[in-house]
């Protein structure tokens, strides 16, 4: 057994190029450590739906050495505090019938309940009614949805990089971070090829011998990393290992994506990103410096292309009259085994579930935090690789559940897509199970396995009762006796939340504040 003193990385993208910056820094790369050299075609696209990202981000930046002003200008990135969510529970107001009435949206912040020492948990007093009639559970436990509604940043200028007053990850221009990412991953010591792959071979235990490019010839490691996207070259194509589709669970499978121009320069940005529901799916709204990206993710099982760009161009107006939608097709599923002897998979290669919550960068971090801290020095891939593959499929299995969550809640009946997505046969037994137990009593964190989950227990509470969902705690209700301590936590969060939108800058004004501090300027 021979030890791995070289890692080939197959594409780059934000898969390859923020997997290479990792282990380079992890590895220790530029300091002798383990080589690594990341092969990429010339002429390979960024798929970049969403251009969201989820808290981890922040950690994964300061790891890899890219400071928050660096990464704001090269990116052209904003704040993201949460996801705001339109018309999930029911239609739009205009098509509702009389009988269905309530609010028209739910905000999934990122900042955790509030929990002060000797307070009461809050949540179970929120379900007896204790915050007040009709107030969201967002708003009653956190002072993010204040925030994120008057359009502020959740930090100060002269805040350490990464850390701020509410917990928050960005919106970005996938090219451009994809870019900033080589320009690091580079400065770590990576080597750069450009090749296209055209074979790769295998050994006679069926592991990958080599990678033979068209320009750069072949190409060998003790490690082959697969971040080639839906193409899977090495883990799919060579090594055959098998894709899980979803398409049962989650219907979703076409996006048609916009660049929209701000009708002025000093347009406000929201610091969160909008998930409008449609007939068939749904719309992402995310505002970067100098632009808003919006796409429409649809089922084509239950419509066509042309009538899902009708229902993406009233959704923009005017402004998208003149522009031209990038049409992506998505492969949602996962491989359950996604390393394979001497090769791991990265990315869209392991697998794909829908721009909904943006698991997809977080999935890269984890897969690339793993091989960092599981690497095989020794060359004995095969007990780590079953580690991996354990972890990695019980992390994807619980993100299915949460974004199933959102689409099975439904109290919409108007298409066959949000009926068949309420039909409890479309739902993965775990989730049924959850929502069983969430009858009788809150969800809490002995439900999770806290190192594979992605979501925290506070972002299933925030979706779960977002969706209006109903927990009746009759039985338990004498084990709660704090109401009258809740209902003063419940009016001391209303007020903060007001302070805080006095203290914290408008957004657009807080990113233009911390490039000027650096140096920089807003993408224009």
């Amino acid at each position: 057994m021979k030890a791995i003193e070289d890692i080939l990385i197959v594409g780059g993208g934000t898969a390859g190029w923020l997997t290479a910056a990792f282990l380079a820094q992890h590895l220790g790369t530029a300091h002798g450590g383990v080589r690594i050299t990341l092969v990429e075609a010339s002429d390979i696209g960024i798929i970049g739906v969403g251009e969201g990202t989820f808290p981890s981000i922040r950690g994964t930046l300061s790891a890899i050495g890219i400071s928050e002003s660096r990464f704001l200008q090269a990116c052209s990135a904003t704040f993201k505090q949460g996801v705001q969510f339109n018309d999930w529970v029911r239609p739009p107001v205009a098509e509702r019938g009389p009988e269905q009435r309530g609010s028209d949206h739910y905000f999934h912040p990122f900042s955790l309940p509030s929990q002060r020492p000797g307070a009461p948990e809050l949540l179970p007093y929120w379900l007896m009614g204790d915050a007040g009639p009709d107030r969201a559970f967002a708003e009653a436990v956190t002072l993010q949805k204040a925030v994120v509604d008057a359009r502020h940043g959740p930090k100060r200028a002269g805040d350490g990089d990464f850390q701020g007053a509410l917990n928050y990850a960005y919106h970005f221009d996938a090219g451009r971070f994809a870019v900033l990412l080589a320009e690091q991953a580079q400065s770590l010591g990576v080597k750069r090829v450009i090749a296209t792959v055209d074979q790769v071979a295998l050994d006679e235990q069926g592991a990958i011998e080599a990678v033979h490019t068209r320009e750069a010839g072949v190409l060998r490691a003790g490690l082959y990393v697969d971040c080639s996207g839906f193409h899977a070259r090495l883990i799919g194509q060579a090594l055959g290992s098998a894709f899980k589709p979803l398409k049962d669970v989650l219907f979703v499978d076409r996006a048609l994506a916009m660049q929209v121009p701000y009708e002025r320069p000093d347009a406000p940005i929201a610091s969160c990103t909008m998930a409008t529901a449609q007939h068939h799916g749904w719309i992402w709204d995310i505002g970067l410096q100098e632009r808003r990206g919006i796409g429409h993710v649809y089922s084509s099982r239950h419509t066509d292309d042309e009538s899902a760009e009708r229902e993406l161009r009233h959704y923009i107006g005017p402004a998208a009259q003149s522009l031209t939608p990038r049409k992506l097709t998505l492969n949602v599923g996962y491989r359950e085994t996604q390393w394979v002897k001497n090769c791991v998979a990265v990315g869209l290669s392991g697998g794909f579930l829908e721009p909904l919550e943006s698991s997809g960068i977080g999935l890269i971090e984890t897969a690339a935090y793993l091989i960092a801290q599981l690497f095989p020095f020794d060359g004995d891939t095969e007990p780590v690789a079953r580690h991996f593959n354990r972890f990695m499929s019980e992390r994807y299995a619980r993100i299915v559940d949460f974004i199933k969550m959102h689409y099975a809640l439904t109290q919409r009946r108007d298409t066959r897509f949000w009926r068949d997505n309420a039909d409890p046969s479309s739902m993965p037994d775990s989730l049924r199970d959850k929502l069983a137990m969430w009858r009788h009593r809150p969800p809490q964190r002995l439900d999770f396995i806290t190192d594979v989950e992605m979501y925290l227990p506070a972002s299933w509470q925030y979706v779960l009762y977002g969706m209006e969902y109903e927990t009746r705690l009759e039985g338990a209700r004498a084990g709660w006796r704090r109401s009258a301590e809740a209902q003063q936590e419940f009016r001391m969060i209303a007020q903060l939340g007001q302070h805080a939108v006095r203290d914290l800058p408008r957004h657009r004004e807080l990113i233009e504040l911390m490039l000027s501090r650096a140096g920089l300027k807003m993408a224009a």
